[in-house]
């Protein structure tokens, strides 16, 4: 059922999303809250927007062109809708196209910010038969992988452009490589915790193309108190 609600505690900002699919997560507004922006970035692209969570968020912080980049036309229709509710069309533009195609519609070194909160698990054939289409695509690299993403950065970002991901804790090492390999420095981490004394299950990374060497390591960002509710810190983001 496609409903309308407010973008949590962003004032005037609201959001389309269908219950029956991926609501946005708390990992759509941990990494807007993360990613490195200033005044000089013209152009920011968000790849696997789904229903523009990120890209709404963006907007609230920089006036640079953002780009939502979404393959599922449920989602894009659903984005669409909010951009439109929200009189932001002039602002975010917004593709429907398979990120595989990027590199046909934009030349290199066009793209001075990505932010990307991809499909965390590999997809292996048998994963979670059960849950529909729509979600297989979200959940699992079904579509495009983790190193396809990563390459396709690389590609579309100036240098020194900046590559934001929010990501499963287990992948850490993986993720790391990747950016090595194909030249985004690491520049920033954090680990993001469930709460205090359980282990991280969540990572936020930037990494800088062709950047110099030198890691900021962030302080742990922990998501709820002892009895349930959201942090401080998690909360001054949902304003």
């Amino acid at each position: 059922m496609e409903v309308l609600n407010d973008l949590l505690g962003y004032r005037d900002l609201k959001i389309f999303q269908n219950t029956e699919w991926f609501s946005f997560s708390l990992d759509s507004v941990l990494l807007p809250n993360f990613v490195t922006l200033n005044k000089n970035i013209d152009v920011i692209m968000d790849l696997g927007c789904g229903n523009a969570p990120i890209p709404l968020i963006l907007s609230t912080k920089t006036n640079a062109k953002i780009i939502g980049v979404e393959i599922q036309k449920d989602s894009y229709d659903l984005a669409k809708k909010t951009i439109f509710y929200n009189k932001l069309e002039n602002r975010i533009e917004l593709l429907n196209v398979d990120m595989k195609e990027l590199k046909n519609i934009y030349p290199g070194d066009t793209i001075d910010v990505i932010t990307c909160n991809p499909p965390y698990f590999k997809y292996l054939g048998t994963s979670n038969l059960n849950e529909d289409e729509h979600k297989i695509i979200a959940r699992h690299e079904k579509m495009i992988t983790l190193e396809e993403i990563v390459l396709l950065s690389r590609y579309l970002l100036k240098n020194n452009g900046v590559l934001a991901m929010v990501h499963r804790t287990d992948r850490l090492i993986e993720i790391i490589s990747l950016f090595q390999k194909y030249g985004l420095e690491v520049k920033k981490l954090r680990f993001v915790y469930p709460k205090v004394n359980i282990e991280s299950n969540m990572i936020l990374i930037e990494g800088r193309k062709n950047g110099k060497t030198g890691l900021k390591l962030l302080p742990p960002l922990y998501v709820h108190y002892e009895d349930g509710s959201y942090t401080e810190e998690v909360l001054r983001m949902f304003e």
